[in-house]
């Protein structure tokens, strides 16, 4: 923790999110479930997806883009799979209502598998997978958006940096799971620099003009991670997310600039950059494996306690104190904050300062 960041606990600032988002206008159960999602990435490290980010859902409830009181409807069903219509719910909301659908018919089944449509930023996608884990299940979650990702070899916008979350169930150990974005980092990392006042390392972003930068005020596009590698794997993304269900997110922007660019128009297409799109929007895909329905369920877990203890006995490269598995940092950094606190940047407490005196709502304790 530097200088400038002050430490509260977590249930503090779950009790002061909570209660700005009822006063935003959720429900006190919809508010809980933000709430509770906020402040899962905090406690794991993801400060990026965690409180910082509530200043940016109160505005784009002010500018009517994330709807409090959505009117979240079941618009096709099969006993393996279900479409929700999230009419630009808070993406928490909508999210945990969709897993629990796609858990239930894994139950019934063995697998379940949905589709989210129009609704608005999830927060952390681990949050997700791993309710299907902690039921003995395996989690999987995509998502994508509108363009804000630079595809390998493009100088602007075409593709969405779609977040991946695998998680499965373990036996000694805690849940094994992959969370992360296919851009080389997640728009709230930049975000946290912001906050921070620090510069970004190279090959995070580039400016709207396409131009390398280090200053988190100028970056608009991310990169992707692994380059063609992490570009592909987004456009699938949109493919197995969007497209599917008949409701694409990229192609009417592409085609936007398509017809910009013939009609010799400046590079900088009209809804290009992630600030000017016209609506946030999200389409995403949760699904359920029920493990105990294809081997025992036991003995499953046994095994991926076997590889993890596999992988983590391996010879440690030079300068590796411990191999680390996927979710594992954020583990024991959970350990941590919820025994010490979660520190918070001077940034941040500015901007929850300023939420906090809107809604007269009291500030977490420390602050």
């Amino acid at each position: 923790m530097t200088q400038s960041e002050v430490k509260v606990t977590a249930e503090s600032l779950r009790k002061f999110t909570e209660e700005v988002f009822i006063r935003v206008g959720m429900l006190p159960e919809d508010a809980a479930t933000e709430a509770d999602v906020l402040l899962w990435a905090n406690l794991r490290g993801v400060d990026s997806h965690g409180v910082l980010r509530i200043p940016w859902y109160v505005g784009n409830v002010d500018k009517g883009v994330m709807n409090p009181r959505p009117d979240i409807r079941v618009m096709k069903e099969t006993p393996a799979t279900v479409v929700v219509e999230s009419d630009h719910a808070l993406g928490p909301v909508v999210t945990v209502f969709a897993m629990n659908k796609v858990m239930e018919k894994a139950r019934n089944t063995g697998i379940g598998w949905g589709f989210i449509c129009n609704h608005t930023h999830q927060g952390a996608m681990g949050y997700y997978a791993q309710m299907a884990s902690k039921n003995g299940m395996a989690g999987i979650v995509f998502v994508c958006a509108p363009p804000n990702m630079v595809p390998f070899g493009a100088k602007t916008a075409g593709i969405s940096n779609s977040p991946v979350t695998i998680a499965v169930p373990a036996k000694k150990h805690r849940v094994l799971f992959l969370d992360m974005a296919t851009s080389v980092v997640a728009r709230g990392k930049i975000w946290l620099a912001v906050d921070k006042g620090v510069p970004i390392p190279e090959g995070w972003a580039v400016t709207k003009e396409g131009e390398p930068t280090t200053d988190p005020n100028q970056a608009a596009f991310f990169l992707p991670v692994g380059g063609p590698k992490g570009s592909g794997l987004a456009l699938m993304c949109e493919c197995l997310s969007s497209v599917i269900i008949g409701n694409p997110l990229l192609e009417p922007h592409l085609m936007e600039q398509k017809a910009e660019s013939k009609a010799d128009k400046k590079a900088e297409a009209k809804g290009s950059h992630p600030d000017a799109m016209p609506r946030h929007v999200q389409n995403s895909v949760v699904a359920a494996i029920d493990i105990g329905q294809f081997t025992d369920l036991e003995s499953y877990r046994e095994h991926i306690d076997n590889l993890i203890d596999g992988i983590k006995g391996l010879p440690k490269a030079e300068g590796f104190k411990e191999i680390m598995v996927p979710g594992e940092p954020e583990e024991k950094t959970f350990d941590d904050r919820s025994k010490n606190g979660i520190p918070l940047p001077e940034g941040t407490i500015r901007n929850l300062k300023e939420i906090a005196g809107r809604f007269d709502v009291k500030l977490p304790a420390g602050l």
